[in-house]
């Protein structure tokens, strides 16, 4: 009988450096079931690792120099020393991503008063690029990893996420930290509700009996050129409406905000105090487009308090319910759908879908249906079917809860005895 397959990428790292990978480092993309816009907001959201991965094949160096190539043949290869400044490139790089771990790194290591080293690597993976799936997050996650390891450095999970999410903004976009969480703490057969501020991931049964099905549009949701400054707006957009309404709240309004001046409310001290009907005074206070993107926040935030129980408690039909309303308010209060994400949804709901709606940042990338076993398979066909009116080679998939990253050695375990 033959042996295994050696692992996917070895002969690549070998053809390109001259000897063998010593250590492979991968993580997972993701598909948010709700709560899209609200994490840099430190609001709770209910994303789910995939089975689709990035991985890095390296052998760690003697000096501090980081060489990396990428096996699309499109993407070109490149280096940079992890004991000098970090310099990012053209918006949308591949290697910015790497850059932003390689920062977080270098932070770990100045810290701890020692010397960086670098590596040699290899990058593949079949996370959809661009799909609102997340693959350069879980590029950041496990380049950042791979350095961990050459650099003999051992973090805590949840500091890493933190770290990553800040690091990550080193490519420009000024993001929050879901996509970070969630592939460094994702869990085979669950989704995750993450909450920040404290920065927290507890795990979350997914039903057997559920689907949850993905689409990619076609159109590219890059985090990069207009894009970005899009959801940079947007970033920004939001702190301006709670600064416009920080003279509005009264230390005498509850207990909470008794503690803190105007200036220092957050998102989530309101989500706890429904009582003050934020929504209410900021309807009074604020501009129209500070405020739907005020309104769509809070709202968001709800529901995926309401999603994380109709998911523990095997609720399809309010879960499903509660993707449609995310939808809608990421349609006409957020403003980052389009035409093609609204036509798939719908395609999937008329197929019989619990429920849908687009995922990640919107602007292009993906939806996500809930489905049960009858539904799943006529809303693939239904899905591919419109995507090829469109002429795209579709791109739908049931995503699978799958595990979050880590690192494995690939050097044979030397004889005992």
């Amino acid at each position: 009988m033959n042996g295994p397959a050696p692992p996917r990428g070895t002969a690549g790292f070998a053809r390109v450096f001259g000897a063998d990978s010593t250590h492979r480092a991968s993580a997972p993309g993701r598909v948010n079931l709700i709560g899209d816009h609200t994490d840099y907001n430190g609001l709770p959201v209910l994303p789910m690792a995939i089975q689709f991965r990035i991985a890095v094949w390296f052998r760690p160096r003697n000096d501090a120099t980081v060489r990396l190539v990428n096996a699309d043949p499109g993407s070109e290869p490149g280096s940079f020393r992890l004991d000098q400044p970090l310099e990012r490139g053209a918006g949308g790089h591949w290697l910015n991503y790497t850059k932003a771990a390689a920062w977080a790194v270098q932070q770990l290591v100045e810290e701890r008063g020692g010397q960086p080293r670098g590596m040699d690597a290899w990058v593949d993976g079949d996370v959809p690029v661009a799909a609102g799936l997340s693959s350069s997050s879980a590029l950041v996650v496990a380049t950042g990893l791979a350095l961990l390891e050459a650099n003999g450095l051992v973090v805590e999970r949840t500091d890493l996420m933190g770290r990553l999410a800040r690091a990550e903004r080193f490519v420009g976009t000024e993001g929050g930290g879901m996509d970070q969480a969630i592939s460094l703490g994702g869990a085979r057969g669950h989704a995750a509700r993450i909450d920040f501020d404290p920065l927290t991931l507890r795990t979350v049964p997914v039903p057997q009996s559920w689907r949850f099905v993905v689409a990619h549009s076609g159109q590219r949701a890059e985090k990069s050129g207009g894009v970005q400054a899009f959801y940079n707006r947007q970033v920004r957009r939001c702190a301006e409406a709670l600064q416009q309404l920080a003279p509005h709240w009264s230390g005498a309004d509850c207990q909470v905000l008794q503690r803190k001046s105007g200036a220092e409310v957050t998102y989530a001290d309101l989500l706890r105090q429904a009582e003050l009907d934020p929504l209410g005074r900021a309807a009074d206070v604020l501009p129209p487009e500070l405020f739907r993107c005020f309104r769509h926040t809070l709202t968001e935030a709800e529901r995926v308090q309401r999603a994380e129980r109709a998911l523990r408690t095997g609720d399809t039909q309010t879960f499903g319910a509660l993707m449609d309303a995310s939808h809608a308010s990421l349609a006409d209060d957020y403003e980052v759908s389009t035409p093609r994400l609204n036509a798939l949804v719908d395609a999937a709901r008329a197929a019989g879908a619990a429920g849908a709606r687009l995922t990640g940042a919107g602007l292009g990338g993906s939806v996500v249906a809930l489905c049960d076993a009858v539904s799943e398979v006529a809303v693939k066909r239904d899905w591919t079917a419109l995507l090829r009116t469109w002429g795209e080679d579709p791109v739908v998939f049931t995503a699978v809860p799958s595990p979050g990253a880590h690192v494995e050695s690939l050097e044979p375990l030397s004889a005992s005895g």
